[in-house]
């Protein structure tokens, strides 16, 4: 697969540019890639203590402006290097602290350690390569294994929060996949 550009869009940019377009112009992608970082640990709170109805929808918001920061970054090419570095790990916050706190307790210890792992080694990855000096812009397959990683989680607390078992195995499935995702996207990050 060719290096992408990071101004080129992604598939989901052509959907989600029309709802940036409600955004005031002020508001930059980092602004909202910082909003991801401070939430995390109000979402994690929520979750810690089951409060299922507000945490979960709450997770799916945050979760959300993962997408929402990246295609007004691009639409409105305010592409930074520090957008790219924090965006990605903040993507990372979010969902090793979820898996941290549900996966693991709910679904399988080592499931929830080994995506904490994979995703903890990309960080790594990208530390090491901004210390040389470069910056690793995300790629499409760090973006699906991301997106199965949502999938993943929020099926997991549907399940938690309704009391449906399908969703556990939903979840499963999906994490399993992502793994897969993961490494795809580990290599092509080059460890």
């Amino acid at each position: 697969m060719k290096d992408r550009h990071p101004e080129d869009w992604y598939p989901h940019d052509y959907v989600l540019r029309y709802l940036t377009d409600l955004f005031p112009k002020w508001l930059r992608p980092n602004h909202i890639t910082l909003f991801r970082i401070v939430m995390t640990p109000v979402v994690v709170w929520l979750l810690f203590f089951e409060n299922y109805r507000v945490g979960v929808p709450l997770f799916f918001l945050v979760a959300f402006t993962d997408a929402l920061d990246g295609t007004l970054a691009r639409t409105r090419k305010q592409i930074t290097a520090w957008g790219a570095f924090w965006d990605p790990v903040a993507d990372k916050i979010l969902i090793s602290l979820t898996v941290l706190l549900i996966v693991v307790q709910h679904i399988n210890i080592y499931l929830g350690l080994l995506v904490i792992f994979i995703e903890l080694v990309i960080i790594t990855g990208a530390l090491v390569r901004k210390r040389q000096g470069a910056v690793q812009h995300a790629n499409v397959w760090g973006k699906i294994k991301m997106s199965l990683q949502v999938v993943g989680v929020l099926a997991l607390l549907i399940s938690l929060w309704l009391g449906v078992d399908l969703f556990i195995d939903i979840s499963t499935g999906t994490f399993s996949l992502a793994i897969v995702f993961a490494i795809i996207s580990l290599f092509t990050y080059g460890i």
